[in-house]
């Protein structure tokens, strides 16, 4: 095992400082080959694979998938230009990587060893000397550095949130990086760090990195990128020589030789497409499909088979957003009558067959999720802001008590409009002011929604208000995105077990008018800022629990979203060639834990191609 000294130590030396007080200062810092956020990872060193993994899991195969309602135009998935290619991240290693069976611990993958300092203000890694990318280089320290300083200075503004308290990072040699921080207050950052992608710097130096690009760069994971045919498919292939194919993070990983994306612009297409054997795997995120759209022969003859996939996360938060950054929803009344006319309990009923719940908390089905009134300990959090705060958030307890029926839902969205300063004339709402009506218009760039919109703006006409629904190319809505060119869009806001730096991005005031950051809605609270940092600060479980549910209960009250549904599980549907470990780990499905079985693979080609 290797050691190292601490900061301190040094210190004595450089200050001069005695022998004894050499002694007492320095403390051994062991090379570890995991990290848990609050406790001890739960495989010892010696572990030989990940548990949920087939270990002797054989080679071959293909999965197709589809990418629905968009496009792609780069294969640089790091900045905000372009629309880079679903399944990139696949040709990339990081420094660590996670075990899905734990709630956030990381194992050793670029790194073969980790060194935290105690008092978490600095973390090494030993790179494996044998690590290479695609085209032979090897991956070195200065590799880790470049990426870094690569992607805060051009990636997406993601990064600057996310590796915001990293002062420096160096490489001690070639194959040993330290990343310096400027406080000890998150605790998640140094497993943050090592989710680092590491990109070769001898192949990006000489390129503009700021431009999207179709280039088949080199990366260092086990797939490389096989062919790229813009907008319509890109296929990833298996690296054989793969440095890293032993290491006991991948034994039984990485099994399918080829990953192919085809890209459908609508999703009945893609459908009819899975139906006929043309894709192989689908989340089936379409109720109705799910609960009546089986009933034909592949099924009917076992070649297809359906899996229901618990979810291990918080269920991800899907919303319509307001763009706050318009004058017309500055008034959180209004955000709160356009909330009413969201009626669920129909849209359930109706379309999608009562499998769904709605969503209320942005930590939903977790600890963190806000209920009733605040606790004591929510409280000394959020007294400081009690003057910014709407009373509410004090007095009232979560969830919100909406009415269930749709005519007291508008009969109280009406009374909310009206004491914002609207009235109606001409059957039309309008700010009594200024006369102008009062008009939303939700953007999408795929159809599959339209049936969740409709019945919204029917019942926002009756309130007066002149509600559209404009659908546009994926490269239209990402552009106006872009330009905060919008009245509502569709927003989704996963959540781990652990939340921690992302957040920034997510709520910041920080990240309100970033082009392409999470903060859609253009958010710009100092409520939220604080609450967001101290919950990234938090030093325990319980701790972190209390903030998340301060800052779900303000956002909750500001009415920012419309939140919408979620089922509590994963929908997938295959073709009966693969085989995958059960039970499936706890905190997320793995892909990369599938394989291919070769004679059922057969058995089906035939069967199609009798057909």
């Amino acid at each position: 095992m290797r050691f190292v000294l601490r900061t301190t130590l040094v210190l004595c030396l450089v200050l001069g400082w005695g022998a004894s007080s050499f002694a007492t200062e320095a403390k051994e810092v062991p090379t570890v080959h995991g990290l848990a956020l609050y406790d001890e990872p739960a495989l010892p060193a010696d572990f030989s694979h990940f548990p949920y993994v087939f270990p002797d899991a054989p080679k071959g195969g293909s999965m197709t998938q589809a990418a629905v309602g968009s496009s792609f135009d780069s294969t640089n998935p790091f900045i905000i230009r372009g629309t880079p290619a679903i399944g990139i991240g696949d040709i990339y290693d990081t420094l660590l990587v996670e075990n899905r069976d734990e709630p956030f611990s990381v194992y050793g993958l670029l790194a073969e060893g980790i060194r935290l300092d105690p008092d978490r203000y600095w973390i090494e890694f030993d790179l494996h000397p044998e690590a290479r990318f695609h085209d032979g280089e090897p991956v070195t320290a200065e590799d880790v550095v470049y990426s870094f300083h690569l992607l805060l200075d051009e990636g997406n503004p993601f990064y600057r949130g996310y590796y915001a308290d990293v002062e420096s990072v160096e490489a001690l040699d070639p194959h040993t990086v330290r990343f310096e921080f400027a406080a000890n207050h998150s605790r998640e950052l140094p497993l943050i760090v090592g989710q680092l992608p590491v990109l070769p710097k001898h192949y990006w130096e000489e390129r503009d990195f700021s431009s999207p690009t179709l280039a088949r760069h080199p990366g260092s994971g086990p797939y490389r990128i096989a062919e790229v045919d813009p907008g319509r498919r890109i296929v990833y292939e298996r690296v054989d020589d793969y440095w890293g194919r032993d290491l006991p993070v991948n034994v039984g990983r990485h099994n399918i030789d080829r990953l192919i994306y085809d890209y459908y612009r609508d999703r009945d297409i893609a459908w009819e497409a899975f139906k006929a054997g043309v894709l192989d795997y689908r989340i089936d995120a379409r109720a109705a499909t799910w609960a009546i759209g089986y009933d034909f022969p592949a099924y009917h003859e076992g070649l297809i088979e359906r899996i229901t996939v618990p979810d291990g996360q918080p269920s991800r938060m899907q919303a319509f957003v307001f763009n706050l950054r318009r004058d017309k929803f500055q008034d959180p009344r209004v955000r709160e009558a356009l909330n009413l006319t969201f009626d669920f309990p129909w849209l359930n009923a109706n379309i999608f067959y009562g499998t769904y719940k709605r969503t209320e908390s942005y930590f939903q089905n977790s600890d963190m999720a806000a209920e009733g009134l605040p606790s004591d300990a929510e409280l000394e959090l959020l007294e400081p802001f009690r003057d910014e705060l709407p009373e509410r958030v004090f007095t009232e307890p979560l969830p919100i008590d909406h009415p269930e029926d749709l005519r007291e839902r508008l009969r109280l969205a009406y009374d909310l409009l009206i004491d914002a300063g609207y009235e109606v004339r001409d059957d039309t709402l309008v700010d009594a002011e200024s006369g102008r009506p009062l008009t939303v218009e939700v953007m999408l760039y795929d159809s599959g929604m339209e049936r969740v919109v409709q019945p919204m703006l029917r019942n926002m006409s009756r309130l007066g208000i002149r509600g559209t629904l404009r659908i546009v190319d994926i490269n239209q809505y990402l552009n106006r995105l872009r330009g905060f060119d919008f009245d509502i869009v569709v927003g989704q806001f996963p959540q781990s077990n652990n939340p921690g730096n992302e957040q920034r991005e997510y709520w910041t005031s920080e990240f309100a008018d970033s082009p392409q950051s999470r903060n859609l809605m253009g958010l710009e609270n100092p409520a939220v800022d604080a609450l967001v940092e101290q919950l990234i600060r938090a030093d325990s479980r319980q701790e972190l629990n209390t903030v998340a549910r301060a800052l779900d209960r303000v956002l909750r009250w500001s009415f920012i979203t419309i939140p919408q549904y979620h089922s509590g599980e994963t929908r997938i549907a295959v073709w009966d060639k693969f085989g995958y470990p059960q039970p499936f780990p706890e905190y997320g499905l793995d892909l990369a834990a599938w394989w291919v079985d070769a004679e059922r693979e057969a058995e089906i080609n035939q069967r199609l191609r009798r057909r």
